[in-house]
């Protein structure tokens, strides 16, 4: 991906890009960070397995640096990433792994400076015998995920996207951030909210029938 878009996608929230538009593809919330406070941004690299890990170990032998690793497990109940797996990926330079299913070594990974996105957790690991699919579109959290599709991320959620998206959002998002932070200072000033919102006009659009939208008035 763009070196200077992953550079401003790090300096914003996934909330505002998903303020920029509203229709972006969401992973399913029950996929949390293992470890909060770290973004995830980069290009898919996707598998496809279920119980068994061989194919994730293919992978990271296959992945370039900056690639999130991207796990459909198929329903799995059995952890398909630890401790060895994700700090192989640090040190392979990945932006990340996600896994729609089980992970373990929770207290070894939460002290790495690479997110993990799972489902749940399972101490006992899959199998290794089974070698499945890699770079082909997988469903990952209720969302289709392609090949070099580009992950965003952080503590509220991961966004998936293609880089022309990102482009055209990124300016709006820099702006609506740059006007909640104004509206912060302002409600910390002891300004109410509701004094900077058209919130009395919309409410009565609304009512009224006519298309309306809530907006900052700074």
């Amino acid at each position: 991906m763009r070196e200077d878009l992953r550079q401003k996608l790090m300096t914003i929230s996934v909330a505002a890009i998903a303020d920029s538009n509203k229709q972006l593809s969401i992973l399913d919330s029950a996929l949390r960070p293992v470890r909060p406070g770290l973004k995830l941004v980069g290009p898919a690299r996707t598998v496809r397995c279920h119980e068994d890990f061989l194919t994730i170990i293919q992978a990271l032998d296959n992945s370039k640096a900056g690639e999130v690793i991207v796990v459909d497990s198929c329903d799995s109940t059995r952890a398909l990433i630890g401790e060895l797996f994700t700090n192989e990926a640090l040190r392979r330079g990945l932006a990340g792994l996600v896994i729609d299913g089980p992970v373990r070594d929770l207290e070894s990974i939460r002290e790495l400076d690479i997110p993990v996105y799972a489902r749940s957790f399972c101490p006992c690991s899959g199998t290794a015998i089974r070698l499945m699919e890699e770079q082909i579109p997988i469903f990952c959290g209720g969302i289709q995920v392609n090949p070099d599709d580009i992950l965003f991320g952080d503590d509220d959620g991961v966004v998936v996207a293609s880089e022309a998206e990102l482009l055209s959002l990124i300016e709006n998002a820099v702006a609506i951030e740059e006007a909640e932070r104004e509206l912060l200072k302002q409600i910390n000033s002891g300004k109410p909210l509701v004094e900077m919102l058209n919130f009395k006009e919309h409410v009565k659009g609304l009512k009224a029938g006519t298309n309306s939208s809530l907006q900052f008035k700074l």
